[in-house]
């Protein structure tokens, strides 16, 4: 029964109260940051997604016990961020797009 006793409870208890804060302070500099006005709305959007990513990072490390897994889930987790960093980074470049008047003269 090696991984149920009391001193191992008690560190994955810890574990999960520091993720906590995490999360609490990750909440707080959201809350935070919607009352931040930038020039640009792709700075803004990437700030919200720069804490969203971090957030989302420790709740599949700790919640989803990814950070015990084998290397081929790391391998995987990766080709999922570069894919999904890739389409934050077209959202971002899009959004600076003017639209085009579409109502003829």
């Amino acid at each position: 029964m090696s991984g149920h006793g009391p001193e191992e409870i008690k560190k994955t208890i810890r574990t999960y109260l520091k993720v906590l804060g995490v999360l609490v302070v990750g909440t707080i500099a959201t809350v935070g940051a919607s009352y931040l006005h930038f020039d640009s709305m792709a700075m803004t959007v990437g700030l919200a997604l720069l804490i969203a990513s971090v957030k989302a990072g420790f709740v599949a490390l700790y919640f989803m016990h990814l950070i015990d897994e084998q290397k081929i889930i790391y391998k995987l987790l990766g080709l999922t961020t570069f894919f999904f960093l890739g389409l934050m980074v077209l959202i971002i470049w899009a959004s600076g797009d003017k639209p085009m008047n579409t109502v003829m003269p």
